[in-house]
């Protein structure tokens, strides 16, 4: 995952399809010869990008696409594509934190549902252990405000078992269901059995939302989504 500055498209290396970097990550070879992620974008010497999947990335192992991309003998084990998620996962959490840290997070059902109310939110977190009862009463506090503010928010109901789900009216906040398990969140957050998280409009959560979009897109759970377009 690329800085969003970098406005030149690139090509993947297995698809051969071109498109913003922001969809794709991109690799170097290490001074041992090993393919080394480079989620950032920002690792010095020649690089190669391949589509941001996991199942793009196996591919290229399997095809040894990286050694001709690199124009060198480059070594890309078998773990590469988990490597690459735990990286994502790893860069998602830690943009969680600094949300957290800029005073953009509200943890807790109860707080959650009385932040998504009052409005000013641009995302909901469930945690992988929440029930549907607190995701649908959530959902439910989102909807009201946005049928007062005459703005959406008819449909009652969310898929029961989707992994993630996005909230349908555009004008509300997205919400996000299964990327992080309870304990993920609990580090991210300094808190303890963390199941439910808002946050706030500010540039931390928008860089959040970057991260967890890059990181939902390479687990194939939300292969088309930009969750920040509607962010200034």
């Amino acid at each position: 995952m690329a800085p969003r500055s970098e406005t030149a498209e690139r090509s993947c290396i297995v698809t051969r399809v071109a498109q913003p970097p922001e969809g794709l990550v991109r690799f170097v070879c290490g001074p041992d010869g090993a393919v080394v992620p480079d989620v950032r974008g920002n690792l010095p010497g020649r690089g190669v990008w391949v589509t941001c999947r996991r199942d793009v990335v196996a591919e290229a192992v399997r095809k040894r696409a990286f050694s001709r991309g690199l124009k060198a003998e480059a070594r890309a084990d078998d773990d590469l594509p988990a490597l690459v998620e735990a990286l994502l996962l790893k860069a998602a959490l830690s943009a969680l934190s600094m949300a957290r840290k800029a005073g953009l997070v509200v943890t807790g059902f109860g707080q959650v549902s009385e932040a998504a109310g009052k409005g000013g939110v641009v995302a909901v977190l469930h945690a992988r252990e929440a029930a549907d009862d607190g995701r649908r009463k959530i959902g439910q506090a989102i909807r009201r405000r946005l049928r007062a503010a005459g703005t959406g928010g008819d449909e009652d109901e969310m898929p029961g078992n989707a992994a993630l789900w996005q909230q349908p009216p555009p004008s509300g906040p997205k919400v996000i269901a299964g990327i992080f398990a309870s304990s993920e969140m609990d580090l991210a957050l300094g808190g303890a059995n963390v199941i439910h998280a808002a946050l706030l409009a500010g540039g931390a959560s928008t860089s959040f939302l970057k991260c967890a979009a890059a990181l939902a897109r390479y687990r194939g759970e939300a292969p088309d989504t930009d969750w920040t377009a509607d962010l200034s």
